[in-house]
């Protein structure tokens, strides 16, 4: 049966690309090796794996996943730490409320990453 996510992948195109996401989740977000192979690295957020290969070569396209969403305790640290790195941040840190049963309130933000992926830093309050 299923126990959680494991990882999620992404695909660079070029060395360049590689490098500019490694340093983007090891160096902005703090995230660490977990292994290196000569393809690609999978990291560890703490709540689970990112993997990023270096040999997706070819056009981009935009699939069904709209974005990933990190847990954090500091939403406006962690977006303060981005746009310092130079990174776009779309959606500025706001509370929200998710109109579900029972009600979920949050802060979030929503940035580009270094392949222009969607990235959410959500933190759960109350």
């Amino acid at each position: 049966m299923i126990t959680g996510i494991h990882h999620v992948s992404l695909k660079c195109g070029t060395q360049e690309e590689f490098y500019k996401a490694k340093d983007f989740y090891m160096n902005v977000l703090g995230f660490s090796v977990k292994r290196e192979w000569p393809e690609g690295i999978m990291i560890d957020s703490s709540c689970g794996l990112l993997e990023i290969f270096c040999n997706g070569a070819g056009i981009k396209t935009k699939g069904a996943i709209r974005h990933i969403a990190f847990s954090t305790d500091d939403v406006d640290g962690i977006v303060s730490k981005v746009r310092e790195a130079g990174y776009e941040v779309f959606i500025e840190p706001n509370d929200i409320v998710i109109p579900s049963f029972p009600a979920l309130h949050a802060r979030m933000a929503f940035c580009k990453g270094a392949l222009g992926e969607e990235i959410e830093f959500f933190q759960e309050q109350g």
